[in-house]
């Protein structure tokens, strides 16, 4: 065994110790050796057996090695900590996948500009490139390039990764027009409960697609020369819904109208991106869309998505729950308004700079700075709606702010089956959190938050709320096994250490 390995696994060693707050003597008592042992093997100047390292992760209660594949990765939290200076939101991982999927319209070159390096781009790329699409970073890993083939390749789809996404369900908008059949593996992504996919294809069978499902996969057919005959209503205001709808119709020959549709976000950028593309799109912003279809679309693009409002509030949040004076910067206001509305109605005290344009040149960004604030509970429930209303995403991280907040707050979560559930995790930090049914939770505050030891949740904002709460508790936290968060997160961790946090990012061996 290599000197560097012994060095890598003392430490883990040491630190799994150290989390559990034992001595080098007591970790001595429990495996019937010696102190100086101890030292010595954390030193990484013992050498050790496999059995050994067994034996002491049984001892901590901790996975010391993992055997055969490169383990997960946790973070360690060191909490009570305030944040300082400013920190820049990312661009929207829900656009970036939104426009990935839409790179399958062009035959041209997509170019697309600070596309956030997570894992669910990851996973789409994996995906795009399996059928044949040649991508790469350019410009220092900043940009992508997207290069289709002549032919898509569905038959070498990688599976795997398309399981891991739902963004791989719009690629059924794009798709219908290449190809007269093809087939998608079920969708996946986070555990959210049970979501129907009707919606889509209320909407696609508009322009032929019809959809059989078999042992976990999606088989669908396109029957040519069908065209919508009247306005497209979807029976769900929902943002990849209304996504799916607008990639039928952009090569859709003539003009397709959407009612009902999402006027949020990420819809917004698809729509911009659309415009580049040389699709016109009227009604953006608003519930009816018009999209005037292009056959073919063979052109090179250049196009830079717009900041993530779930991320800037996910940083407001970390400043509330630490109560820190923090700015965030590159803020797209138009979709944190009611958010801030609300926090307003908390006494939260910010203020924010004059509006300027992002580099889609469409939307508008401000710079927010918050500072520790006396909060109290708001009188109304919590609650999402679509856009304007307050965003369903960033439902989860009013329940850790209104832990800090004097009273009770009700949080209704109507829209997903289980998330609810998990906010109920802030328990084990020390929140008081009563679970009143699967979508309603009631949070009593203000919080004495408490380190602990905890997997991190299956869902990405509870998710990232666990980690909020851990920043803020006094002492060291470990949460284990934060790939979901990696989904939708760039670096969050080291961003989050540049203003002051400490976190430690380790894997096991």
């Amino acid at each position: 065994m290599a000197d560097d390995y012994l060095v890598r696994i003392g430490k883990l060693i040491r630190d799994a110790r150290q989390h559990r707050g034992w001595t080098q003597s007591q970790l001595a008592d429990a495996l019937g050796t010696s102190q100086s042992a101890v030292n010595r093997i954390e030193r990484g100047n013992q050498n050790i057996s496999l059995e050994m390292i067994a034996r002491i992760g049984e001892a901590l209660d901790s996975e010391i090695v993992s055997l055969g594949y490169a383990g997960p990765m946790h973070l360690r939290v060191v909490g009570g900590r305030r944040l300082s200076g400013a920190i820049d939101v990312k661009t929207s991982k829900n656009a970036c996948v939104a426009l990935l999927c839409a790179s399958l319209l062009n035959k041209g070159r997509t170019v697309l500009r600070r596309v956030a390096r997570i894992e669910e781009v990851y996973r789409l790329l994996e995906v795009l490139n399996s059928i044949g699409v040649r991508t790469r970073w350019i410009n220092e890993g900043v940009d992508l390039e997207i290069v289709p083939p002549v032919r898509l390749d569905m038959d070498a789809m990688d599976a795997d990764a398309a399981r891991r996404t739902r963004s791989i369900i719009m690629f059924l908008g794009p798709l219908l027009h290449r190809m007269d059949q093809f087939r998608l593996p079920y969708a996946g992504g986070c555990d959210l409960g049970t979501r129907t996919i009707e919606p889509h294809m209320i909407a696609l069978r508009r322009f032929g697609l019809d959809i059989t499902a078999t042992e976990g996969i999606y088989h669908a057919k396109v029957e040519a020369g069908v065209s919508p005959g009247r306005p497209i209503v979807l029976t769900e205001r929902g943002d990849t819904v209304t996504e799916n709808a607008l990639l039928a119709a952009a090569r859709h020959d003539g003009a397709t109208v959407i009612r009902n549709a999402s006027s949020n976000y990420m819809v917004q950028d698809l729509c911009f991106f659309l415009e580049a593309l040389g699709v016109r799109v009227d009604g953006i912003g608003t519930t009816t869309l018009t999209v005037h279809g292009i056959p073919n679309i063979d052109v090179d693009v250049d196009y830079s998505p717009s900041e993530d409002p779930v991320e800037a509030m996910s940083l407001v949040a970390a400043a509330v729950v630490t109560e820190s004076e923090l700015t965030i910067r590159r803020v797209p206001i138009e979709f944190m308004e009611i958010e801030l509305a609300v926090l307003e109605e908390m006494c939260l005290d910010h203020d924010r700079s004059a509006e300027y344009t992002a580099d889609n040149g469409r939307t508008r960004l401000v710079d927010l700075t918050v500072r520790p604030s006396k909060l109290e509970a708001p009188i109304d429930k919590i609650h999402p709606m679509p856009f304007p209303g307050l965003n369903i995403d960033n439902v989860p991280f009013f329940a850790a702010i209104a832990a800090s907040a004097q009273g009770q707050t009700l949080i209704h979560d109507w829209v997903y089956d289980n998330r609810a559930i998990y906010l109920t995790d802030l328990n084990r930090l020390g929140g008081r959190l009563q679970l009143l049914d699967p979508h309603r939770v009631l949070v009593e505050g203000p919080t004495r938050w408490r380190a602990a030891e905890m997997m991190c949740p299956p869902a990405l904002r509870p998710a990232v709320v666990v980690l909020l709460a851990m920043m803020a508790a006094e002492g060291t936290s470990v949460l284990r096994n934060v790939y979901v968060i990696n989904r939708g997160y760039e670096e969050l961790a080291e961003r989050l250490n540049s203003v002051g946090a400490q976190i430690e990012i380790f894997r096991d061996i």
